[in-house]
């Protein structure tokens, strides 16, 4: 396991450290403000610097034991950066607008998958056997689909865990995270509320340049799992097949260690027909002798 590198001087070029101004902090945010300069709060990095490889370690953890990942952010800093970090390392996002219910009503939300997958497909169609009208129309509820489901049009079931930049708008996902108990990696600013996030990393969440840091960090890692995951199935399956060559000599020497056992019975057979044939020229012997008298 290779988790990637980050130093603090990278967390600085990036302004990870620079927070809101002061009047608009969260007391609760408190423990990781290193203190306030032009009255701008500043976030002590040696914390970001720890949290951050603790999340990447149970991103690397969930990625190896086959679970699947949501990347949550709606705002116009991280659409681009959210959905390319997605399809890069083969996951799940939403980048456009949470819909609620989105994880606790997922009968509802599957519905409307397939309701997205029908007209995507018919559309693909060039006899589709509809007006002009009706395919405009067609076109712009699969568009306005697409926006809001197409990051996880191929997701079966709910995630296994939840990686979201800035909670107080995705305040939503949050919630519904915690009501279904999935685990939430979360950059949290100095006005975010860091309770209920499982693996909080504090840092700047409106920065272009610290998002894109957040989501390299993140790539390396599932990356780095999927590599990890790969060698770690090559070698199991490798003493599986040195464990079944032996197979075959056990059962050849079993029907020897037979053999050997059925060799004295026959011999003590042989020994049998032995004794009796010399019983029985003994017993002539003695005849003759009798009648010779």
């Amino acid at each position: 396991m290779k988790l990637p590198s980050v130093t603090i001087k990278q967390l600085l070029d990036a302004g990870v450290h620079l927070g809101h101004k002061t009047f608009r902090w969260n007391p609760k945010m408190s423990q990781y403000i290193f203190g306030s300069k032009d009255s701008i709060h500043i976030i002590d990095l040696v914390q970001t610097l720890e949290m951050t490889n603790a999340a990447l370690h149970e991103i690397h953890k969930c990625i190896v034991s086959g679970g699947k990942i949501l990347f949550v952010s709606t705002k116009k800093q991280a659409t681009e950066t959210i959905s390319a970090l997605a399809k890069d390392t083969s996951q799940f996002y939403v980048n456009h607008r949470w819909l609620g219910g989105m994880l606790t009503n997922w009968k509802t939300i599957s519905n409307s998958i397939k309701r997205y997958k029908m007209l995507s497909e018919d559309l693909k169609k060039e006899s589709t056997g509809f007006t002009k009208k009706e395919i405009l129309k067609m076109g712009k509820q699969r568009d306005k689909l697409e926006r809001s489901l197409g990051g996880i049009a191929d997701m079966k079931k709910t995630p296994n865990m939840i990686f979201i930049i800035d909670t107080n708008v995705e305040d939503l996902a949050v919630k519904e995270a915690l009501k279904l108990n999935i685990p939430i990696v979360a950059i949290v600013d100095t006005n975010s509320d860091p309770t209920g996030i499982n693996f909080p990393i504090p840092g700047n969440d409106d920065a272009r340049r610290a998002i894109n840091l957040y989501c390299e960090l993140i790539k390396q890692t599932i990356l780095d799992a999927h590599k990890y995951k790969s060698r770690k199935d090559s070698e199991t399956l490798e003493p599986n097949e040195e464990t079944e060559k032996p197979k075959p000599q056990k059962k050849v020497e079993k029907p020897k260690q037979k053999i050997n056992v059925e060799v004295p019975k026959s011999k003590t057979r042989s020994n049998k027909a032995e004794k009796k044939s010399t019983s029985i020229f003994s017993k002539i012997k003695s005849l003759a002798s009798k009648k010779s008298k």
